[in-house]
């Protein structure tokens, strides 16, 4: 078992949790290049990369008018490149033995968004939209690829990862502070077990057919659920008007044939 943590302290500890057989390595996953040495320092110092976990990632609070286009790239850098850098590196040594599971760590704000929170949203959008093409892409080569959609979890991200832009526009006072407050005061509080979350991820990894998405926490399915149904409202209202767009005589592209996925 191999890992990666931001800082030395941590890799005593992280090491500490299975002696022998957890090895810990240094990475910032905004640096490619890096990324791509520690894969490959993993796959030929301590075994081949069967599973991938990519975990990496930080909310940034703040509502969108409030938040400085410098913090929106910083999220992105982490949440969506470092995503994408680690899950580049291990696709070659999965590819060139048909096989392997890849699970990155979304969240239910990349299925449905929420006020507050919209770099944060925008960021895991557009990671499940990756996960979802590449699962596509490498269904014939044996590699199943997840997007795991956590809800509200006993974790430090409402903590010491969240980042929290300065408030500056007191029109948004009404909207906003209340969701913050709440946020702080449920910090340490929310419904969702991390243990039972790491067991969930676990009972996944056997299976042939693993889910392309896996919603964890109660919380979490109400929210999607309740966001995918504004969604389909949409569609239903103003479908007359989405068919309207067409060519007569147009072609209908439904997009190449896909793989089916394979176990």
């Amino acid at each position: 078992m191999a890992g990666t943590v931001r800082r030395p302290e941590d890799r005593a500890a992280f090491e500490a949790l299975a002696p022998g057989r957890a090895h810990a390595r240094l990475l910032d996953v905004t640096d490619d290049d890096a990324v791509v040495r520690v894969v490959r320092d993993v796959e030929e110092g301590v075994g081949a990369i069967d599973v991938l976990i990519a975990n990496a990632g930080y909310g940034l609070e703040g509502v969108f008018e409030e938040t400085s286009l410098a913090d929106l790239r910083a999220q992105f850098d982490v949440n969506v490149f470092g995503t994408a850098a680690t899950v580049q590196a291990v696709l070659p040594y999965m590819r060139a033995r048909r096989r392997g599971h890849i699970l990155a760590v979304s969240s239910m704000g990349g299925l449905a968004s929420f006020p507050g929170v919209s770099a944060y949203c925008g960021s895991k959008y557009a990671v499940e939209g990756i996960l979802e093409a590449v699962g596509k892409e490498v269904a014939g080569f044996g590699i199943h690829v997840t997007a795991i959609e956590p809800g509200s979890f006993r974790t430090d991200w409402a903590g010491r990862s969240m980042v929290r832009a300065p408030r500056s526009l007191p029109d948004y006072d009404e909207i906003f502070e209340p969701i913050r407050a709440a946020r702080q005061s449920a910090d340490g509080r929310q419904l969702g077990d991390p243990a039972k979350a790491a067991a969930a991820v676990l009972r996944v990894l056997d299976l042939p057919r693993p889910p392309a998405h896996l919603v964890l926490g109660s919380d979490a399915l109400r929210l999607v659920r309740a966001g995918r149904a504004a969604v389909e409202e949409d569609l239903n209202t103003w479908e007359e008007l989405s068919r309207s767009t067409d060519f007569p005589d147009g072609a209908q592209i439904g997009g190449p044939a896909l793989p089916a996925r394979t176990s």
